[in-house]
């Protein structure tokens, strides 16, 4: 379909306005006005954090376990309760889980541990030793703290068994209902 309609300049026979001089277009290394942001301060690094031993100390929790974490440079070995990460996390997903934070910071093999940890399962245990490693290991190089926390090993993790109620065999769970 076609239009045939004219617009109100060609019918006046008027000369449509001379447009506006078009502005400088910016440098190719700069961005126009409107896409220019104010330049972002990076937050003020932390001073680092030693004991007399020169070790950073932190503490981790998860669910009801407490690891007190002691890091300092060395050949990368990993003792947890005066045990190797082999002996006392047998399974091989617990110890992946605790050198989480080294991976993230590129320094596997580059820091020793000394970790006494207390209080729930083995699960929550290498998930509370993970939060203090992380934790160390931010104070002992304040400059990882954004790696680190950016992926989430910093959060202390909220979750815990939720309580019995009464009335109910377990939080949720209901007794056996029986019709006869």
């Amino acid at each position: 379909m076609s239009d045939t309609r004219e617009s109100i300049a060609d019918q006046l026979g008027a000369t449509p306005a001379p447009a506006a001089p078009a502005p400088e277009a910016p440098a190719a290394d700069e961005a126009p006005a409107s896409q220019q942001q104010p330049p972002v301060e990076a937050a003020p690094l932390r001073e680092q954090q030693l004991d007399k031993f020169g070790r950073a100390y932190a503490t981790g929790r998860r669910k009801d376990a407490v690891a007190r974490v002691w890091l300092k440079p060395g050949s990368g070995k990993i003792v947890i309760n005066g045990r190797e990460q082999e002996v006392y996390f047998a399974r091989p997903t617990l110890r992946l889980v605790i050198n989480q934070p080294f991976g993230v910071a590129d320094r596997e093999g580059q820091y020793d541990v000394e970790a006494t940890v207390k209080g729930g399962g083995l699960s929550g245990q290498a998930g509370a030793v993970k939060h203090g490693i992380a934790q160390a290991l931010s104070r002992f190089e304040p400059a990882l703290r954004t790696a680190v926390k950016q992926a989430g090993f910093l959060t202390r993790d909220p979750r815990v068994v939720e309580r019995k109620k009464y009335g109910r065999a377990k939080a949720r769970r209901s007794f056996q209902f029986s019709k006869r």
